[in-house]
């Protein structure tokens, strides 16, 4: 943004029930954002608005939704752009998690992780870039990803296949919205203390053998917490940052794939300026 502190800006957080949406809602409030926020948890959303408000912090709207369902998504866009107008800031963080090998998982798991983690994100991104585009004041859109949306890990495919969508996604509208003065910021987590550890949906293994639960306990010993990783996201919008890392592994292990990263921008921009001619001059 131009002004990249959220200190009055109107900026939108979705999975704000628990988790990183929540500690993410928490800190912009602390930064004296203006908060729209939402989640398919409306007793969660409830304690987030109610926590937040109690602390002094500004929640100017909030709505409980699931933002797989695009009807839900438009209507809670039209609502939010009545009252306030448009936003400045948008955060899609909301997200599910499924592992499980090829042979285990079904369509309704591959179906789930793509309407929540990919098709969610774009349904708020159609609703809330548009009139940002329009008031001409720039902003930022922040979307988490997650490292296995860089990288091949395990039992990963379905999940990976949502998170390397959103990554792409962010990828193209980085060069796209930048002529717009709105900047992207893909956030990329390794392990998070999230309630999602505990209620991941592993197919085809028992949550109960006792070397699953050694493996779950291992993950969190080396996970940052919901805090650690709202700060640093806060952070990352207020330098600017494109990439938004929360650990040093997994900066690290994607070095490798960025080694030639400042010719590839390069070109990208180029391009990007190159198909901007064609569009109709306003």
């Amino acid at each position: 943004m131009r002004e990249r502190s959220l200190s009055g800006k109107k900026t939108l957080i979705t999975g704000a029930a628990s988790g990183i949406g929540r500690a993410t809602a928490v800190a912009a409030a602390e930064r004296g954002a203006r908060l729209v926020l939402t989640d398919v948890n409306s007793e969660g959303l409830d304690d987030t608005v109610t926590a937040i408000r109690a602390a002094g912090g500004a929640v100017d709207f909030a709505q409980a939704l699931d933002i797989s369902d695009y009807d839900a998504v438009t209507a809670f866009a039209k609502q939010v752009h009545q009252e306030l107008g448009s936003l400045d800031a948008v955060m899609n963080v909301a997200g599910i998690s499924t592992w499980g090998t090829v042979e285990n998982l079904e369509h309704r798991h591959w179906k789930r992780l793509v309407d929540v983690n990919l098709m969610g994100p774009i349904h708020v991104i159609e609703n809330f870039i548009p009139p940002m585009i329009e008031a001409k004041r720039g902003g930022a859109l922040v979307n988490v990803s997650s490292a296995a949306g860089l990288m091949a890990f395990p039992w990963h495919a379905a999940y990976s296949a949502s998170k390397f969508g959103l990554r792409g996604v962010s990828e193209v509208l980085r060069f796209d919205l930048e002529r717009h003065d709105i900047k992207v910021h893909l956030v990329v987590p390794g392990a998070v203390d999230t309630p999602l550890v505990q209620s991941v949906d592993i197919v085809g293994v028992d949550r109960d053998d006792p070397r699953i639960e050694a493996w779950i306990n291992r993950f969190r010993r080396h996970a940052k917490s919901p805090d650690e990783v709202a700060k640093t996201i806060l952070k990352g919008v207020e330098k600017g940052t494109y990439m938004i890392h929360t650990q040093f592994d997994i900066r690290f292990g994607y070095w490798w794939v960025r080694k030639f990263a400042w010719p590839y921008e390069f070109a990208m921009r180029r391009a990007n300026d190159l198909f901007t001619t064609f569009l109709p001059r306003g």
